[in-house]
């Protein structure tokens, strides 16, 4: 009888991926040091304002029963996606996001609107505006449609 050694199977050794893995959100929030550093990449981050899509049902039905304002665009960016409205009552400007506009043309400075006010989440202190209707486009001021299409007022 001879006795024949058994060795252990031959297991190749773990690697990382090569990949690199992102943790993503809640893990890493703006306080915290990889945050600072800059670790974590722009496209992982949600965006901290609700849009007309990511905005509560309580919150929409709220804002649309409030009253209509009137205000003037102060500022729009369309690469940007917001701006800002000043109120007709000379209040603080109020945020607008791209999502809560209604009509086709794209806001610019001078242009008249109404709005509705919604709460800024998660301590309701700010505002944004939103079912933002253009009233009256500034005048000979150039404005683009959404499509693209630029039109002279």
């Amino acid at each position: 009888m001879t006795s024949e050694s058994t060795s252990p199977p031959v297991v190749p050794p773990l690697h990382s991926p090569k990949s690199p893995v992102w943790p993503t959100f809640p893990f890493h929030r703006e306080g915290s040091r990889v945050w600072e550093r800059g670790g974590v990449p722009s496209r992982d981050l949600p965006s901290p304002l609700p849009t007309k899509r990511t905005r509560t049902y309580s919150a929409t039905a709220r804002a649309s029963a409030g009253p209509v304002f009137k205000g003037v665009c102060k500022q729009f960016s369309r690469s940007q996606g917001h701006g800002f409205i000043t109120p007709e009552n000379g209040s603080e400007d109020i945020f607008v996001h791209v999502s809560d506009i209604e009509g086709e043309y794209v806001p610019v400075e001078g242009d008249e609107v109404t709005y509705k006010m919604c709460p800024i989440p998660p301590k309701n202190q700010k505002f944004q505006a939103v079912e933002v209707v253009l009233t009256q486009l500034a005048p000979h001021t150039p404005h683009e449609t959404w499509s693209g299409q630029v039109v002279g007022s």
